[in-house]
């Protein structure tokens, strides 16, 4: 890993997890020593790879309003929900990274859709914030990966700057292979926005069709 300092697991825990829908199934969370950016980010570890296999590995950025209150202003909590699934069966590593709101954190988060209330996106309510469209860097997760064992890996994603930044970072990533699409009435010029400003692999013209229905329903409302 290119001028990076090592990191080392710290502790390794079994954890069974079990979410709304009733899909359980039990992981090993592990924390480390050393990380860069001197977070509280936890690897969990899923499923039983093949020997010599390449591992599926997701970084997920904490979202509270996603993960934990189900909010339908983004798509995280189903990609959460969808990754441990998807790399249970296969065998591989779910980054649970603390990058709130790509990084900005819970208050501005919520600040910036304040701003989206008003008519902007994700990335210009950020940026009349005067925070960064996105702040995340990967470097500690790089780190976890490197503790793990994991020097190459199938990224599930569909944002090309997290295995650009990997990739940056030493990191073999083989493929990316992107998540599910996870529309809701609130969320679809959120996901509009991630293609169009940092070129996320979604559906474009779905995304568009469906942000122009969801407009044309909250005119017909109003």
């Amino acid at each position: 890993m290119p001028d990076t300092p090592a990191a080392t697991p710290r502790a390794r825990v079994r954890v069974p997890l079990r979410f709304h829908d009733g899909y359980s199934v039990d992981a090993e969370l592990v924390t480390f020593h050393g990380l860069s950016d001197g977070q509280e980010h936890v690897a969990v570890v899923l499923g039983d790879p093949v020997p010599g296999s390449v591992p599926l590995v997701r970084l997920h950025s904490e979202c509270l309003t996603g993960d934990v209150f189900g909010s339908a202003r983004c798509d995280c909590g189903p990609q959460l929900r969808e990754a441990v699934e998807r790399i249970a069966d296969r065998g591989g590593v779910l980054l649970y990274l603390r990058q709130e709101g790509r990084g900005i954190g819970l208050y501005n988060k919520l600040d910036a859709y304040a701003l989206q209330d008003q008519g902007l996106d994700t990335y210009e309510a950020n940026a009349a914030l005067g925070l960064p469209e996105d702040a995340r860097d990967y470097t500690a997760a790089a780190q976890m990966l490197a503790a793990l064992g994991i020097g190459e890996l199938d990224l599930l994603s569909n944002n090309p700057d997290k295995a650009g930044q990997l990739r940056s970072l030493g990191v073999v990533v083989r493929d990316r292979v992107p998540t599910g699409v996870f529309t809701t009435a609130h969320n679809v010029r959120y996901l509009r926005a991630k293609v169009l400003q940092t070129q996320h692999t979604l559906p474009l013209a779905e995304l568009t069709e469906r942000t122009e229905l969801s407009g044309l329903t909250e005119r017909t409302a109003g």
